[in-house]
């Protein structure tokens, strides 16, 4: 038996292994010479925060986190089911407004407007659109606060599970968060960025309550009296009341910290695994994920997801009448779905800490997401240029991530021509 072993390795051996001819050559998304460039352009986190590079640094950081700091994985499981192709090329000749006057979509990602790093558009669960201006494909970028959705759809799988009750304070699931200024907070006041506690997202002086919960994840320069952890900080910090819970909007990724670990209290394991364990075991995608996770191993759930495009095109899916494309069973409760479309308080936004209250043709925030238009379409976006945008009732998803330029922000956004484009192509 031994011999006839040794016979078949010798006889397979004479066979050379092809490559798949089907299959596109690897480019490399780096070389050395950029990689030991980039991390020495790093600032000094004794200093600075890392993402406050804008410009070409903050495109190869936005693309290589996992090189530049710690990560916990997100795991796939199963085969892939693949997205079929059905391309549209009137997507990649519409028009779209520049300065220099309209332009083709596809030509638009491409020049000095845009900052576009990667856009796939999927209509009834085919790929309609797919282009990368600034990345590889294969590459697992980073979404920022894209991820937020993530831990809203965790707790809204809950919820149709009867896990949690919306209604409830926050700290009849986390009662450690009892003596904070979460308490007697509900769960769905929290959902709806309506918490009423004031640590608003984006008031990075530094020693300010939103700096502190960052740095707590590593995710900003500690200090001396900054709080080990994010659990530590939502228990322990007293910033104050900005309004009455469930009276008016105001953005803060401490919302979604407090969810997640709802989610890890109910089902007694670490964010990032239960992201695995719910959504990503599931969706038969092409790739592991991960989140960021800078310090003591903890996922930066508000903010730190990093995926395929295409896979995040496949949570898309989830949301619309082809999730059967990615899952043999309904992974998004269709009662979420119904309060993400039809659920919504208008009022919040109408009483918004910030701003001018409701945009025009935007329904309400609901459960994280940022907007839900007058036409079905559902919104979430991160802040240097990532997207989620998914139309239930068109059976719709795309998604894009981009990056921001050293010149203040001054590329042109991919949201608004992209809902023109869908619109219009797809009434």
């Amino acid at each position: 038996m031994f011999r006839l072993f040794l016979l078949l390795v010798v006889n397979l051996s004479a066979f050379p292994i092809l490559a798949n001819e089907n299959v596109a050559p690897f480019k490399p998304s780096t070389s050395v010479e950029e990689t030991l460039k980039q991390h020495k352009r790093l600032p000094d986190p004794a200093q600075e925060v890392w993402w406050i590079p804008t410009g070409e640094d903050m495109r190869w950081n936005n693309r290589h986190l996992q090189q530049l700091f710690p990560t916990v994985p997100v795991y796939r499981n199963g085969q892939v089911r693949p997205l079929d192709y059905a391309l549209n090329k009137s997507i990649d000749r519409f028009p779209v407004a520049t300065p220099e006057g309209d332009m083709p979509f596809l030509e638009f990602l491409d020049s000095e407007h845009s900052t576009s790093l990667g856009v796939v558009i999927l209509h009834k669960g085919r790929i309609v659109f797919e282009h990368y201006a600034r990345m590889q494909e294969y590459e697992k970028p980073i979404w920022w606060s894209v991820t937020k959705v993530l831990t809203s759809s965790l707790i809204a799988v809950l919820e149709a599970r009867g896990k949690v009750d919306v209604s409830q304070p926050v700290e009849l699931y986390v009662p450690e968060l009892s003596k904070s200024e979460f308490a007697g907070v509900s769960v769905r006041d929290v959902l709806d960025m309506a918490s009423g506690v004031d640590c608003a997202d984006g008031n990075y002086a530094r020693g300010t309550c939103y700096y502190e919960f960052e740095a707590s994840f590593g995710d900003a320069v500690r200090s001396p009296d900054t709080p080990d952890t994010p659990y530590d900080m939502l228990t322990s910090m007293r910033p104050g009341k900005w309004a009455l819970p469930g009276t008016g909007f105001d953005y803060s990724g401490t919302n979604a910290f407090v969810l997640s670990w709802i989610v890890e209290q109910v089902l007694d394991m670490p964010f990032h695994d239960a992201v695995t364990s719910e959504i990503w075991h599931h969706i038969g995608a092409e790739g592991d994920a991960a989140f960021f996770a800078g310090r003591n191993g903890i996922a930066l759930s508000n903010g730190g997801f990093l995926a395929k495009a295409r896979d995040m095109a496949r949570f898309g899916l989830l949301f619309t009448p082809s999730y059967k494309v990615v899952s043999d069973t309904r992974l998004m409760p269709s009662d979420y779905i119904d309060t993400m479309l039809h659920g919504g308080r208008p009022e919040l936004m109408k009483h918004a800490r910030f701003g001018e209250g409701r945009p025009v043709g935007v329904r309400h925030n609901v459960y994280l997401w940022d907007m839900v238009y007058d036409n079905d379409d559902v919104f979430k976006g991160g802040w240097a240029g990532q997207g989620l945008l998914i139309n239930p009732r068109k059976d719709l998803v795309a998604v894009y991530l981009g990056y921001a330029k050293d010149d203040e922000f001054s590329e042109l956004p991919v949201l608004p021509r992209l809902r023109k484009i869908l619109s219009t192509l797809y009434p």
